[in-house]
């Protein structure tokens, strides 16, 4: 149990260790902030349809930690996620909305908009920062 709780670091750390990778992505070219503190970089700009509310959408992802631990790669198994705009966690749902089909972006999820203090299960700890490089593959309107 013990070995798990540091794995995923504890609220304090995490919290330092976001703080400094946010500070520092701010900096990176490109890098836009939204004013729920999402931060997102457009890595190759998409044509199609912009995700509502009601939608469904279909994304590769990249979930990784600040410290670069890997959450889950659906790139690496080529097969995409699907779900419901209202199923993400408040970040993606904003950061998606902000995406167009076809396109890849980088969103660095501040933890009041990811899992907050409490974190979830063993690999993402309380006040934990997430980084996704997504795909917005396909939108299927709601």
């Amino acid at each position: 149990m013990r070995d798990k709780k540091l794995n995923k670091g504890s609220s304090g750390q995490n919290r330092k260790a976001s703080g400094d990778y946010l500070e520092k992505f701010r900096q990176k070219p490109g890098v836009e902030e939204t004013a729920s503190g999402l931060l997102y970089r457009v890595v190759e700009e998409g044509d199609g349809l912009s995700p509502l509310p009601g939608d469904t959408v279909v994304v590769h992802q990249r979930i990784s930690s600040v410290n670069g631990k890997m959450i889950a790669d659906t790139y690496k198994t080529g097969f995409p996620d699907e779900f419901t705009m209202k199923e993400a966690i408040p970040g993606i749902r904003e950061g998606l909305q902000l995406a167009r089909q076809g396109g890849r972006y980088e969103f660095v999820i501040p933890p009041e908009l990811a899992w907050g203090k409490r974190g979830v299960g063993d690999k993402i700890g309380p006040n934990a920062v997430l980084v996704f490089d997504v795909r917005l593959v396909n939108v299927k309107p709601g």
